[in-house]
């Protein structure tokens, strides 16, 4: 059983919602999941010990939240290659974040991602419960 760390910077709450549903997911699977809100995450040894990450922040004017590009910057010193790895994000009209921390997993870290990011308006809008659930499954399948 594998354990996925999922980190989620949140102006509304949303976010983090779809921060649950993906733990949800991963726990359905057979493995463990840790949900931490970004502010908790002080140094790169915060990162250490998992088999997975899921990184996800709500776009804000076009940018991820601060304080998640804090914790990209953290994460790259934490030694992230070839670990499991996903993405995923709330937003109003734009959803650049999910794509950004995405890319930064993918091609900074040389993470083993899954697909695509999950970029979500909100959770219980459009099947948002089961995209997510699903999202949790297939980072796990990775696993």
């Amino acid at each position: 059983m594998g354990e996925i760390l999922i980190v989620y910077a949140s102006r509304t709450g949303e976010t983090k919602k779809i921060a649950e549903l993906i733990a949800e997911g991963i726990r359905i699977s057979g493995h463990g999941a840790t949900i931490k809100n970004v502010n908790d995450i002080k140094n790169e040894e915060a990162l250490k010990g998992y088999d997975g990450y899921v990184f996800g922040s709500s776009t804000y004017h076009g940018e991820m939240i601060s304080s998640m590009k804090q914790l990209l910057f953290l994460a790259e010193r934490a030694d992230l290659e070839n670990r499991v790895g996903g993405s995923f994000g709330a937003f109003g009209w734009s959803g650049e974040a999910p794509q950004r921390i995405f890319d930064t997993m993918a091609n900074i870290y040389k993470m083993k991602m899954t697909g695509s990011p999950l970029m979500l308006k909100a959770s219980w809008l459009e099947g948002g419960i089961v995209m997510a659930q699903d999202y949790g499954k297939s980072v796990a399948k990775l696993l």
